[in-house]
């Protein structure tokens, strides 16, 4: 049972996981043993999700997310699978945290007079400057 918040959990069950090859730290053993783990989690039928987490869920992962609901994770920052397989799981959990959280509502806003009155005088003086820029005698004054 993993805890994520003090109302969700996960089973172990739930998570699947399977082992490559990676690239990058492990020496001799980067070609022979399979440390890079991914991870899937089906997002769309956890039975461990409330619909409002779900939906913030697969909405905050993006393309992670594939067309049949599953997020795909893949760690292969370590040169250990039990290490990658941790750091998998724990980036999952830092995923559903942050999509657990609801949130904070828009209120409506309007500018003060203060701040239209100040947008109002940066235009005029924007205005003033470009009219002094032009040239005292224009073709259009000439004809």
């Amino acid at each position: 049972m993993i805890h994520i918040t003090p109302t969700i959990r996960l089973h172990e069950d739930e998570l699947r996981f399977q082992f490559k090859l990676a690239s990058g730290p492990g020496g001799q053993n980067v070609n022979k043993v399979a440390t890079a783990a991914e991870l899937r989690f089906d997002v769309a039928r956890s039975p461990s999700l409330p619909e409002p987490v779900r939906a913030r869920l697969r909405a905050l992962a993006g393309s992670r997310v594939n067309q049949d609901g599953e997020l795909l994770i893949t760690a292969r920052r370590f040169r250990s699978q039990e290490r990658n397989r941790q750091d998998a799981i724990d980036r999952l959990i830092a995923l559903i945290r942050q999509a657990a959280e609801p949130p904070r509502p828009r209120f409506k806003t309007r500018p003060s007079r203060a701040a239209k009155e100040r947008r109002m005088e940066e235009k005029r003086r924007v205005g003033e400057k470009k009219r002094t820029r032009r040239l005292v005698g224009s073709s259009q004054e000439q004809n």
